[in-house]
């Protein structure tokens, strides 16, 4: 009893050394290629056919249809790209995880100590994507590992009475089998692994060939339903990609049980090798149903629509409306949608600069209400913003996903202060101007739609910047700084001159005047911050001025901030 115990402990172990090489792949190439990755789906998308093939090959990549699922969940959720070619994405995803286990099927046990090897001195020695990819060798070498040591812990265990009994009474219930396997599969979010040690037991004789290939059913099953279950409860658009990877299998396991010794007999043909069974009729099995499924991909698209139709949801400007938490595995979905969620934020804050400038012009005190009633909706989502980030696994992130992530926050924060600056200082201004009566000179007045205008503008530009990352766009937002500059010195001057002429309007509002051009000015200077992470990345941005002759001067956020100290 007390070896069997000592058994079952050495193939958790072991198991878990699987599932922690399997997650090491994963994480490994996300950083690496993650943002590729997630682009090759987004272009893949206008037919069945190339949506497949997408499919297949990132999730071969990833070593999960999990993580692939989700970026097209997100794809489809958000209206991206229509059912069809999700659906298809996740048929090529199923067919994508049963290549690393064919692989993996063969005798390859003397290559683990050389990918750990290789992969260590990668981790250890490389530097951004090569280190990231050490970390991909080393997950190889660790699921090779305990895939060889799993075989030889299970052989011993098979010779023990009682489990041949309790196999011996499930050899004709394979249907428990595929429960079985689909619960562990659940478990383990892995189906890569869980095939794998069926796999493993089948080559050790624990389990026939017929229960091997009921068990890999189950395995499929298993997998279709982690995203149903983390997908509960949300908007029933997000189950229609999910359900609909489920039916698939379950038609599947229609199919197979029935007939599972005339297919075993069937495979065993191509190879005769209990293990070889397993991984030949897994392929087999995911390759069928996407044959099967792929041509009615579109009347299936209309029932699972039907199921599942999309329900109105209440206007709720406070809520942020992308920020999807199943994508937090996967760094890459995560990040578009945090950027996504930013430029609703670039929105709201448009609006809020149009408003004050209305409430300027007005004597209506309900403007200048509903302008600080927006600015809570900017606290609200950059709030939401930052939550979301900190939850981001940092573990998956590269250099790139490093640094988008700092851009994001970045961003964020200074619409967050540009909110602050028109909620709790021009709409203060304008409340005072309201109060006490007071009127703009018409040259003053022109003068701060003139800078209100131009800063609304670059609100736009600065949204491009931080979107597409172009250089162009970004020397332009920041000659729009430093034309600021000289907008407000211009505008300053004009000002001291109709005091100096005794305009009896200008003396009134002289405060209020200097005030809001100060204030327009701290704003501006917050959006076009967006144009320095652009900049730095082409190397133009330096401690004191642009690299180049003639470009004008671009300080750093740092010196900027030294010198406003100084």
């Amino acid at each position: 009893m007390s070896s069997f115990i000592a058994t079952l402990i050495q193939l958790t172990g072991e198991i878990t050394l699987m599932l922690w090489g399997i997650h090491m792949v994963h994480s490994g190439v996300l950083r690496a290629f993650g943002g590729e990755l997630r682009l090759v789906l987004g272009r893949a998308l206008h037919n069945r056919l190339a949506a497949f093939f997408a499919g297949l090959g990132v999730t071969t990549a990833l070593q999960s249809s999990t993580a692939t699922g989700l970026m097209a969940t997100s794809f489809a959720a958000d209206g991206m790209v229509a059912l069809v070619p999700a659906l298809a994405i996740m048929l090529g995803a199923n067919v994508g995880t049963t290549l690393i286990v064919q692989l993996l099927s063969f005798d390859i046990s003397l290559i683990y100590p050389m990918l750990i090897f290789l992969g260590y001195m990668a981790f250890n020695h490389g530097h951004s994507r090569v280190k990231d990819l050490g970390r991909v060798g080393i997950g190889l070498g660790l699921i090779l590992l305990s895939l060889h040591l799993l075989v030889d812990s299970i052989a011993p265990l098979v010779e023990t009475e009682g489990l041949r009994t309790i196999l011996a009474a499930l050899e004709n219930q394979p249907l428990l089998y595929v429960v079985i396997a689909a619960g562990l599969t659940w478990a383990a979010h892995s189906s890569v692994a869980t095939v794998l040690v069926i796999m493993s037991l089948a080559a050790a004789g624990a389990i026939s060939p017929a229960a091997a290939i009921a068990m890999v059913v189950g395995a499929n099953i298993g997998s279709a339903i982690n995203p149903i279950v983390e997908g509960a409860g949300t908007d029933p658009v997000r189950l229609r990609l999910p359900v609909g990877n489920l039916i698939n299998r379950l038609v599947g396991c229609a199919i197979v049980i029935p007939l599972i010794h005339p297919i075993t007999d069937l495979v065993a043909m191509l190879d005769p090798e209990p293990d070889r069974i397993t991984a030949n009729f897994h392929t087999l099995f995911n390759l069928t149903l996407a044959l099967l499924f792929l041509l009615p991909l579109p009347l299936f698209a209309r029932a699972l629509e039907w199921l599942f139709p999309s329900r109105p949801k209440p206007v709720d400007p406070w809520a942020p409306v992308h920020l999807d938490r199943a994508a937090l595995g996967t760094p890459s979905v995560a990040l578009a949608n945090a950027a996504r969620e930013a430029m609703r934020m670039a929105d709201v804050v448009h609006d809020m600069l149009r408003g004050a400038q209305e409430a300027l012009h007005s004597n209506e005190r309900n403007k200048v209400q509903a302008v600080c009633r927006m600015d809570k909706i900017v606290d609200n989502l950059h709030y939401a913003i930052q939550q979301y980030l900190t939850e981001v696994s940092r573990e998956l992130l590269g250099d790139p996903e490093n640094r988008r992530l700092s851009d994001i926050l970045a961003f964020s924060i200074n619409l967050e202060h540009t909110g602050d600056i028109i909620d709790k200082n021009i709409m203060e201004l304008a409340a005072k101007r309201i109060k006490r009566g007071l009127v703009l000179s018409p040259e003053g007045m022109a003068e701060i739609d003139d800078m209100f205008d131009r800063v609304q503008n670059d609100v736009r530009l600065a949204t491009a910047v931080f979107l597409t990352g172009d250089l162009d766009a970004a020397r332009q937002l920041f000659a729009e700084k430093e034309h600021f500059r000289e907008l407000e010195r211009a505008a300053n001057d004009s000002h001291f001159q109709r005091v100096r002429e005794g305009r009896k309007e200008s003396i009134e509002t002289s405060g209020l005047h200097l005030d809001l051009v100060r204030d327009i000015k701290r704003i501006e200077s917050h959006i076009a911050s967006a144009a320095y992470p652009v900049l730095e990345e082409h190397g133009m941005l330096l401690q004191s001025r642009l690299n180049g002759a003639g470009d004008p001067a671009i300080s750093t956020p740092t010196a900027t901030s030294a010198q406003s100290k100084s």
